[in-house]
């Protein structure tokens, strides 16, 4: 199966904080995705993998397994959302930057306890670390239009703050 680098073998020596064990969950359920989106990998195999990897340990496991299979099982729909939000086909997109946007879409209309923007910039710190040079930005963009369909309300409030 896929996976990605772990923190060890990153070529950058720069010490960061300990992430959440949210933020840690959503990089597996990314990783799941990727696996599932790229290599094919079924939801089984995937649950089965992931958990024996560095670092699950200390992810968040229920929001791990809620998330992903809710990725997996609403896809077609999340896709939809987006699609209307982007400048090409779906299919053509990077698979790390269409799987963030499906995990972002998926916060967005199913955890409303989630603030938008922090779903937003977990989104960005994904993208910074997995995706494209400049993916950050595009996810940005595009999660910002999904926010304003799914949210109205929330996003209304925040900018009217502003």
């Amino acid at each position: 199966m896929t996976t990605f680098l772990s923190d060890s073998e990153h070529p950058h020596d720069v010490k960061e904080p300990p992430k959440s064990a949210r933020r840690l969950a959503r990089e597996f359920v990314l990783q799941g995705l990727y696996q599932w989106r790229v290599g094919g990998a079924d939801e089984a195999a995937i649950e089965a993998h992931l958990p024996e990897l560095d670092g699950f340990a200390k992810a968040d496991r229920e929001f791990f397994v809620a998330t992903l299979r809710g990725v997996m099982r609403q896809n077609e729909q999340l896709i939809e959302q987006i699609a209307c939000h982007i400048d090409r086909p779906f299919g053509e997109l990077s698979p790390v930057e269409a799987c963030i946007l499906m995990l972002g879409c998926f916060e967005m209309r199913n955890t409303p306890e989630t603030p938008y923007r922090v779903i937003i910039n977990e989104a960005i710190e994904l993208t910074k670390a997995f995706g494209g040079t400049d993916g950050h930005k595009y996810v940005n963009g595009v999660l910002d239009k999904v926010a304003a369909v799914l949210r109205p309300d929330e996003v209304a409030v925040r900018k009217k703050g502003k």
